[in-house]
């Protein structure tokens, strides 16, 4: 039977993954609330579309920072892509290449970024950067991809400490023997302490605070995207401390249950920052018309973090270049139905949310 939406990629990845990655790349926080409710909130809202209006023409191509890209769907910083697949974030960065899109290449990755350049030298790409206890350790990372040609650093500031993934712990989640960190490769050979994802225990910063964004600045001419924010307050503040982008995002659910689910948590930031900066959304997206909801609350472009990996688990590089085009073709023809015919022409008048 061929595939022929993101569900049918979820299914087949969940029948062909160990149960261990499985549970570790569809891990929620604690009771999973906000990981699913990520899902059902795009469900509670509802397109007004418009008739009559000449869609014979259609153009998804936006832009992000200033960069031209084929449609508003890029790959969200997600971790180990060798475990769903051998060429692992290689493999992610040549379909991305492929599909002219934006690629976040996760700070854990099971392939170098100097790997990631050499498969893909003509791609577009982000890198996502945590701050370390040692500085020296951030720093290093982000003055090597400055120099491979990376165009923008994602901080993500949603974890000072890691979430409670109850599947984990019960499976004991550990790397397998040859796999690693990439990017980190001989860095912590020194160390007996017990390790997390990869990487020693406690080796993340949990005192970082609004300061840090001054010092990152002093080290850097990229710009500087935060991802992780859900709340208008902190997208004020975002804002005031000169960065150049906000990802709206609850790190898949798995790292405070309880909050919001992204979608839901766009438009007060959309609102509030009222296009000083852009304004993207990642979790929860499996549908073209999803992206079309997101793109009329006022995101600029969303990001998909799990689909990716079921579209490695298939087919590697051609798995993940086909969840891109299911993706870009659902959202062309949403657009069409809806009566847009281009990205400019998609506003909130689109929207009404559902009374259910």
């Amino acid at each position: 039977m061929p595939l022929v939406c993101l569900t049918d990629y979820e299914e087949y990845a969940k029948e062909h993954l160990s149960k261990a990655t499985w549970d570790y790349y569809a891990a929620g926080a604690d009771e999973c609330c906000t990981r699913d409710d990520n899902l059902l909130a795009y469900k509670r809202i509802r397109l007004r579309p418009r008739i009559l209006r000449d869609v014979s023409v259609s153009d998804t191509r936006t832009t992000v920072q200033g960069t031209e890209i084929s449609f508003p769907v890029g790959i969200a910083p997600t971790a180990f892509h060798c475990l769903a697949w051998h060429e692992g974030e290689v493999a992610t960065a040549r379909a991305t290449e492929a599909l002219n899109t934006c690629y976040i290449t996760s700070t854990y990755s099971t392939c170098s970024v100097e790997e990631i350049v050499a498969a893909a030298p003509n791609g577009y790409r982000w890198f996502q950067l945590y701050v370390y206890r040692d500085r020296k350790l951030s720093e290093q990372m982000v003055h090597r991809v400055e120099a491979l040609g990376y165009k923008a650093l994602v901080l993500t500031v949603d974890v000072p400490y890691t979430g409670k993934r109850r599947n984990d712990i019960r499976n004991q989640f550990k790397l397998p023997p040859h796999l690693k960190v990439k990017n980190f490769d001989g860095v912590f050979q020194e160390t007996a302490a017990p390790e997390e994802y990869g990487i020693p225990a406690n080796t993340l910063d949990p005192s970082i605070s609004w300061k840090d964004i001054y010092w990152l600045q002093s080290i850097t001419r990229l710009p500087i995207i935060i991802k992780g924010i859900l709340t208008k307050e902190d997208a004020e503040l975002a804002v005031e401390h000169g960065v150049q982008g906000i990802i709206v995002s609850n790190h898949g659910g798995r790292q405070l249950d309880g909050g919001p689910a992204s979608i839901d948590a766009l438009p007060e930031i959309v609102d509030t920052v009222q296009g000083r900066i852009e304004v993207y959304v990642d979790g929860g997206i499996r549908t073209g018309s999803d992206v079309l909801k997101a793109l009329a609350l006022g995101a600029k472009c969303v990001f998909i973090g799990r689909p990716a990996v079921w579209g490695l688990a298939y087919k590697g590089e051609e798995g993940v270049r086909e969840v891109l085009q299911i993706l870009n073709d659902e959202f062309r023809l949403s657009m069409a139905l809806s009566g847009c015919r281009n990205v400019a022409e998609i506003n909130r008048n689109l929207i009404q949310f559902s009374k259910l």
